[in-house]
């Protein structure tokens, strides 16, 4: 393998980008390059970079988005294989070297991802998941019924030539055009997971996966693709496929208190899939228990 690149995209993070930088910079397998796209930022980034000249690669364009700018940067990257960071997150040290081997082993693979754990805005560890899938997974995604490609935008590694084949990412898409990807190579390759921590995703305030309205829209657009491929349609169930959609849509809608659109996708949920009625019979213990988490946190 000639090297890996590692492509991070980042608009008004400057607060973090210093860290994700650093953290592709000291990995046990140096990456043949960093490229940082920035994506038209009014913040403090071009200080950040400055930092680092001669260290990585820096791009500016115009702000169009976190798929334009990781297509920007695949598109000027040189390695045989590819690794994105968001720019607010940060890897473990080993986290090229462990991917790198498996896909150097396993030639068939078209992705590798790994655990991951959820840390807070100053770095606290909340959370870790190790619950990722591989082999054939792309009905697993589309299921929905469950994690099966971890880490986001942040977590996998795919090799250059797959990422091409396949067009890179949709550029009409944000918050779910890691999904969308992932899935269209999933439906031609075997998926390998590490299971070990490889990456730490932030949890702040401005996360883009926080946003269930640009969720909504993309994984319906993403669903639409994934079922009128002609050539090689999916071969489990339409209808089940789209009502577990539905669902975890009315779950984020819920969570934000955006009651009218939880109900209309709680309604096309069961409707399509009516083994999802059993999963809404538990909202309303799930909406006391975040409402008694709040009341104590008042008193913390």
């Amino acid at each position: 393998m000639q090297g890996v690149s590692v492509i991070i995209p980042t608009y008004n993070q400057a607060s973090f980008l210093g860290e994700a930088i650093e953290s592709a910079l000291m990995q046990t397998l140096p990456p043949r390059e960093v490229i940082v796209i920035d994506d038209g930022s009014s913040d403090g980034t071009a200080r950040v970079l400055a930092g680092f000249e001669g260290r990585i690669r820096a791009m500016r364009q115009a702000n169009r988005g976190v798929a334009a700018a990781r297509n920007a940067g695949a598109r000027t990257a040189t390695g045989d294989a590819l690794a994105f960071l968001d720019s607010d997150d940060r890897w473990l040290p080993e986290k090229l070297e462990r991917q790198a081997a498996r896909l150097e082993a396993e030639t068939d693979l078209g992705l590798v991802h790994a655990g991951f754990e959820e840390i807070d805005a100053d770095g606290a560890v909340l959370n870790a998941h190790l619950d990722g899938r591989e082999g054939w997974v792309a009905e697993d995604m589309l299921l929905f019924d469950g994690p099966v490609i971890l880490g986001g935008g942040s977590g996998v590694m795919i090799p250059r030539r797959v990422f091409q084949e396949v067009g890179g990412f949709d550029e009409r898409l944000s918050t779910s055009a890691d999904w969308d990807l992932y899935y269209r190579i999933a439906a031609g390759y075997r998926i390998g997971f590490i299971d070990r921590v490889l990456l730490q995703y932030r949890r702040h305030g401005a996360n883009m996966h926080g946003n269930v309205r640009a969720m909504e829209h993309d994984m319906l657009l993403a669903y639409e693709k994934a079922f009128g491929d002609e050539e090689q349609p999916p071969a489990i169930g339409r209808w089940r496929c789209y009502g577990n959609l539905h669902t975890v849509l009315a779950g984020g809608f819920f969570a934000a208190g955006e009651y009218r659109k939880f109900f209309t996708h709680a309604v096309k949920g069961v409707c399509m899939s009516p083994r999802n009625f059993v999963r809404y019979l538990d909202y309303p213990r799930r909406r006391l228990n975040r409402s008694r988490k709040r009341e104590s946190a008042v008193f913390i």
